[in-house]
């Protein structure tokens, strides 16, 4: 019974639900170091980024025959160029358009009331469960209040943190660019015979798995943006390029990014007009179409090859455990582990087979 799979399996469980155990009753003894893991990981993540994402680049300019040192160089520079020129074309708009939001937003706080008033002044001709919502949301308006509040501490008191983040990306982004070869190798000395073999197999495939959707779903991302930003100017929404600028953001986390994106789009385009919220609907309802059927099984393929519910469900947990971050490191980090998991498979039905082909 010892060699069956569904009782090695189940003991492996048991041991991680033992191990998760201790390790939560003593998890004060490893706060520091969650804390240097947690303010390096970010500039790391960063740095994994910029280095997938210009990796195609830098593997054209070395076929060329360029020296590493040149490839790496001519990266940065470009690097530099861009966000100059980002900053040079789309700065000034995005600062005008940021003034003329806070300019107006005790406008938008105003209407804001307004609708509120008007709705509660008719609340007899409002159904049940819509009464109900208003009145959660009027309960949770102080609550609100208080959570801005602390989000605008955080993010004075996370300015030295960014500073020092934008100190620590370009360390990690240069020495990929330089060595990222040597990783693998590294890790394969300490290995012989076929875990070696495996182990090569296995690194390879978390690399492509990495490089495809980090590089995919930044282009999706991209295309998306675009989308919306011509619907924008089409129906005239106003401060179309802001909220583009973080639809971008957004789309890079799959599924739930764009409709994310999609709520203050909607709020804004109904204070300019209520009509207007039903073209920013059926904006956003065009973009959502064309990467459904175009874009995402073009750019992405087979690749990650994750069913949607699982995508929603990873994300949602993710979220609960460990915020922002852990939503965005839910489906690259899923996909890395089904790529391990894959590889381990493949070993025991090899096994397997030789095994019965012995016998």
């Amino acid at each position: 019974m010892t060699k069956k799979v569904w009782f090695q399996a189940g003991v492996g469980i048991l041991l991680v639900l033992v191990i998760v155990k201790f390790f939560m009753e003593i998890k004060g003894v490893f706060a520091p170091f969650f804390i240097i893991a947690k303010t390096i990981l970010v500039p790391l993540l960063l740095g994994v980024v910029l280095f997938y994402i210009t990796e195609p680049m830098q593997r054209f300019l070395e076929k060329r025959k360029m020296p590493r040192w040149g490839s790496i160089l001519t990266i940065l520079l470009s690097v530099v160029a861009l966000v100059w020129i980002f900053v040079a074309i789309v700065g000034p708009p995005v600062m005008k358009q940021v003034d003329n939001l806070v300019k107006n937003a005790p406008y938008f706080a105003k209407e804001t009331q307004n609708t509120v008033a008007y709705l509660l002044q008719h609340r007899d001709a409002v159904p049940q469960q819509l009464d109900d919502a208003i009145e959660k949301a009027i309960n949770s308006v102080q609550t609100i209040a208080v959570v801005f509040g602390k989000l605008i501490i955080q993010f004075f008191q996370s300015a030295v943190q960014t500073a020092f983040i934008l100190i620590l990306v370009p360390f990690f982004f240069i020495y990929l660019l330089k060595d990222h070869e040597k990783l693998a190798p590294f890790i394969l000395k300490f290995f012989s015979g076929k875990k070696k073999t495996w182990l090569q197999k296995t690194l390879h495939d978390i690399n492509t798995v990495l490089r495809s959707y980090i590089q995919g779903q930044l282009l999706i991302s991209f295309l998306l943006a675009l989308i919306m930003y011509i619907g924008y100017l089409i129906i005239g929404l106003d401060y179309a390029l802001l909220l583009v600028i973080f639809a971008f953001f957004m789309n890079v986390i799959p599924f739930i990014g764009p409709w994310i994106a999609f709520t203050p789009a909607l709020i804004i385009g109904f204070l300019q007009d209520p009509q207007l919220a039903i073209w920013v609907s059926v904006v956003t309802l065009i973009a959502q179409q064309t990467d459904s059927n175009f874009i995402t099984p073009n750019v992405m393929g087979k690749t990650l090859d994750i069913h949607p519910l699982t995508v929603i469900t990873l994300i949602l947990a993710a979220g609960n455990i460990a915020g922002f971050l852990g939503i965005l490191l839910a489906i690259p980090a899923y996909a890395v582990g089904k790529a391990i998991v894959s590889n381990i498979y493949e070993v025991r039905r090899e096994i397997k087979r030789t095994a019965m082909k012995d016998a």
